[in-house]
């Protein structure tokens, strides 16, 4: 085709083109303005129902017949095992994340010490009962010595009579025969003879009083030994003497020192973080190993202050977790509330009473209890993520 064969076509095609104005309906130029504005009125109308459909639904999940939150975590009261006693460890019997049911073996320490003592206290509680049969014996031999005491005194007393009497005579003899010396009738040696009997006398008298002060004394002695010995023992049996009990006490003590040689599990659980090992030394009360309760766990969930208004015990609580998924949803209750907010028992508490100070929606923990038949089914473990949320139609 020749150059002037395509501007001829290109010609026609221009001057065969229809002008927009002759279809007015066809065009977005052609809508007009109130149209317009309708459509707009329309769409803002959309726009403010679809916006008020969803406060409504906000307003029914914060503020209407539940609560949700997803800061909420799986806790337990786990029990640390901690030995009661010091002693080199011999048997390490389980390993982290084993299970294990109340009363298994954990952990075994050297014995040799304990057995020792136990043999120590059992010879002084055989020697604490064999010292209370000698007191009581004892006992019986401080009696006859009292009643010894008591013969020898009725002796004394007896000798002494005697002696003072003998020291009377003694004495008037003497006096008669100094008196009828002067006059010759008694010889000097009779004299003298009468003089050292009445010597003799005095002394035989002083001699008795020294018995019978000494059989006293040596009496008193018995009876203040007897009265000792029988307050140790009167009242008492061999097996409620003091000096039984108390070498009775150490002795279970030592048995019990020996029992606990041998360390188990307090309650059923899973063994976490195991920090001992064999051979090493512990010490009394260092943590060896924590068990945690599979079968009694609970949530602690995070609400916002503004959220607990109508938030009461035993409201039952959903519950699903990130471990499984909402293929498995969890009931529980509500069982109670924290003391505090989290803040407030952080290592470093909020200082409010500042100049700067923006005010922080707070979040306070909530305890809620789960279902131990659902726990068994699907196990939890402590720390995982779950979503709670609170049926609070009830709200009393």
């Amino acid at each position: 085709m020749t150059e002037l064969a395509l501007h001829d076509r290109e010609t026609s095609f221009r001057t065969e083109t229809v002008h927009p104005a002759e279809f007015p309906h066809s065009g977005h130029g052609a809508e007009s303005a109130p149209d317009m504005k309708a459509r707009r009125k329309k769409l803002f109308a959309g726009l403010g129902a679809l916006v008020m459909v969803a406060a409504a639904g906000y307003w029914l999940m914060a503020d209407g017949d539940h609560v949700a939150t997803d800061n909420a975590y799986v806790n337990a009261d786990a029990a640390q095992v901690t030995p009661l006693i010091a002693g080199p460890v011999a048997q390490v019997a389980v390993a982290n994340t084993q299970v294990v049911k109340r009363g298994d073996i954990l952990l075994r320490l050297d014995d040799t010490d304990a057995r020792l003592a136990l043999a120590r206290a059992d010879a002084e509680y055989q020697r604490a009962r064999r010292q209370f049969g000698q007191a009581v014996s004892t006992s019986g031999a401080l009696a006859s010595q009292v009643a010894a005491g008591e013969a020898d005194i009725a002796r004394a007393r007896a000798g002494m009579e005697a002696a003072s009497a003998a020291f009377a005579k003694a004495r008037i003899d003497l006096g008669r025969r100094a008196e009828l010396a002067g006059s010759g009738a008694v010889s000097g040696e009779e004299l003298t003879t009468a003089r050292n009997g009445f010597a003799a006398a005095q002394a035989s008298l002083a001699e008795a009083r020294a018995t019978l002060a000494q059989s006293v004394a040596a009496r008193n002695a018995a009876r203040g030994s007897f009265a000792a010995n029988e307050a140790m023992i009167t009242g008492a049996s061999v097996d409620t003497h003091p000096d039984v009990l108390a070498a009775r006490a150490k002795r279970d003590q030592a048995r019990i020192d020996l029992a606990r040689t041998v360390i188990r599990a307090p309650l059923d659980g899973v063994v976490t973080n195991r920090q001992v090992q064999l051979g090493q030394r512990v010490a009394a009360g260092t943590p060896v190993m924590t068990i945690v309760p599979l079968r009694a766990m609970y949530v602690d969930a995070n609400f916002k202050e503004g959220q607990l208004e109508h938030v009461r015990n035993g409201q039952p609580v959903q519950l699903t977790s990130d471990l499984y998924g909402s293929r498995v949803v969890y009931h529980g209750r509500v069982a109670g509330f924290s003391g505090g907010t989290g803040s407030a028992f952080s290592l470093i508490p909020a200082q409010n009473a500042t100049g700067n100070w923006i005010k922080v929606v707070q979040r306070l923990p909530v305890r809620i209890t789960l279902d131990a038949g659902q726990l068994a089914a699907h196990p939890l473990r402590v720390g995982l993520s779950m979503e709670a949320e609170i049926d609070v139609s009830s709200k009393g």
